[in-house]
C-alpha cells in the first residue's frame, strides 16, 4: 500500500524558505504556482517549464498547482467571463503538456482566506493564526464601514464589537485591518482598502444562487477540457465556512461540496480536502465528506483548529484541536485501500501539512515568509501527520 504522498507548499525564489530547506524534510513534492503571472493571463509554456525545472533541480517533483487563480470576471458572471474562461483552459493545456495534473483553486470572492491575527500568541510560546468573529465584526463596522453591517450582527454583537474597537490603540487597529486585507497566500503585498470595498460592493449585489451558477457555469466549460487531458480539478473550501462581511459561502458544507460535484460529474471534477477550513464549523462531519466525496478528493490540507464558545477560532497543533485528525486520517487510509482494490485510481494522493506555528528559529525569519507559513512549524506538522499515518495504517493490517 502507497503512502500519502508528502508534499509542501513553495512560493517561488523570493519565499523566505527555500527548496534547499524542504528538500531537508523529507517531501518529495512540491506545491508551486506562477505567482508572478496577472489573473486572468495565460500561463506560458516557457514560465511553467521553468518553474518545474528549477524544481527538479533540487530532486523533488511539481506535485500540484496550487492555485491557478479564477478570474473576478468568472466569479462575477461579467460579459468577459468566456475570454478568461479559455485562458484558464489554455493554461490548463500547458499545465498538462509539462505533465502537471493536479490543480487546487478557490472560489471565494473576496480574498482567500479571512484572519483577524495573523500573531495569536499561544501558552507555550509559538504563535498562530486566529479567526475573532467581534473582531470581524469590528472590521466591518468600523474599518469598512459597510452599508447596513450592523443589520448583520445581534444587538449584542453591535455592543461587544463597538466596545472592542473603542479599546483599540491606533496600531493595533491598524493590525486588525491589515490581518484581514492580507488574505491572499503568495503576497506579501496587502489588498487597499480602497480596492476591497469596490470588490465587496460588487459581491454583495449577487446572491448565492448566482454564485453557484458562475461556478457551475465555469466547471461545465473546464472540466471536459481537463478530462482529455488527464488533469483534476480540486477546489478548495471556503474558509472560514461560514459568511463573513455579509458575503453567501458556496463551498463550505456537505451540500454545497455536493452541488459542485453534480454541476459536472466527472472524475477530473474534484475537491480539495482541507480539515481546517471544513473543521472551523463544528456542523461539518469531516469523516462523513471524506468517506462520501472520497473518490474526488484529489488533495488534501491537513491541520487543527481549535473553536472556541464565542465562535472564535485558532490554528492549532496538527494532531491536537477540535478536528479528529485520527479519524480524519483513518478514512484517508481506507480511501486509498479502496482505491488500491480498484486499481483505476491515484492511491498516493497528494497531502500537505497546511499552515504551521512560528516556534523555534520561525521567530528569527517570521519576516521572510508568508503567514502561516513557517519552516519548522510546517515540518514539525508533517512529521506527525506521517507519523499518525503509519501507526493507523500498521494498525489496520495487523
Amino acid at each position: 500500500m502507497e503512502y500519502l504522498k508528502k508534499t509542501f507548499r513553495w512560493f517561488g525564489p523570493s519565499f523566505g524558505v527555500s527548496l534547499t530547506d524542504i528538500k531537508q524534510i523529507g517531501v518529495e513534492g512540491i506545491v508551486a504556482a506562477c505567482q508572478d503571472i496577472p489573473l486572468g493571463d495565460i500561463w506560458p509554456l516557457e514560465t511553467i517549464l521553468a518553474l518545474k525545472n528549477e524544481i527538479e533541480s533540487h530532486g523533488l517533483e511539481w506535485s500540484v498547482v496550487e492555485s491557478v487563480n479564477i478570474h473576478t470576471s468568472i466569479k462575477y458572471g461579467l460579459p468577459e467571463r468566456d475570454v478568461y474562461i479559455q485562458n484558464y483552459i489554455q493554461t490548463l493545456k500547458n499545465l498538462a503538456a509539462n505533465n502537471i495534473k493536479v490543480v487546487c483553486y478557490n472560489f471565494m470572492q473576496l480574498i482567500d482566506w479571512t484572519r483577524t491575527n495573523l500573531d495569536f500568541h499561544l501558552p507555550n510560546g509559538a504563535s498562530a493564526l486566529q479567526y475573532d468573529p467581534i473582531a470581524a465584526a469590528a472590521f466591518d463596522l468600523y474599518i469598512l464601514q459597510r452599508e447596513n453591517a450592523s443589520r448583520s450582527y445581534s444587538s449584542e454583537v453591535l455592543k461587544i464589537a463597538k466596545n472592542y474597537f473603542d479599546s483599540l490603540k491606533d496600531n493595533e487597529r491598524d493590525n486588525l485591518r491589515d490581518a484581514i486585507l492580507a488574505g491572499m497566500p503568495g503576497s506579501r503585498k496587502l489588498i487597499s482598502i480602497e480596492d476591497f470595498k469596490a470588490n465587496h460592493a460588487t459581491v454583495l449585489n449577487i446572491s448565492k444562487k448566482e454564485l453557484q451558477n458562475n461556478l457551475a457555469y465555469f466547471l461545465q466549460a473546464i472540466i471536459p477540457e481537463a478530462e482529455k487531458l488527464g488533469l483534476k480539478m480540486a477546489i478548495h473550501p471556503d474558509d472560514p465556512p461560514f459568511s463573513v462581511f455579509g458575503v453567501p459561502r458556496i463551498a463550505s458544507n456537505y451540500n454545497e461540496l455536493k452541488f459542485i460535484l453534480d454541476a459536472c460529474p466527472s472524475p477530473s471534477n474534484g475537491l480539495t480536502f482541507c480539515s481546517g477550513s471544513l473543521g472551523a464549523s463544528s456542523e461539518n462531519d469531516l469523516v462523513k465528506i471524506v468517506n462520501d466525496f472520497g473518490p474526488n478528493i484529489h488533495f488534501i490540507h491537513l491541520r487543527n483548529v481549535q473553536r472556541q464558545d464565542d465562535g472564535s477560532f485558532y490554528e492549532a497543533d496538527h494532531l491536537q484541536g477540535s478536528v479528529p485528525i485520527e479519524k480524519v486520517m483513518k478514512a484517508f487510509v481506507q480511501e486509498q485501500q479502496r482505491r488500491s482494490k480498484s486499481g483505476k485510481e491515484v492511491v498516493n494522493i497528494p497531502m500537505r501539512p497546511d499552515h504551521g506555528h512560528v516556534l523555534l528559529d520561525d521567530k528569527k525569519r517570521q519576516n521572510d515568509f508568508y503567514s502561516g507559513y513557517s519552516l519548522v512549524g510546517r515540518a514539525m506538522g508533517l512529521a506527525q501527520l506521517t507519523g499518525l499515518e503509519k501507526g493507523i495504517r500498521e494498525g489496520l493490517l495487523n
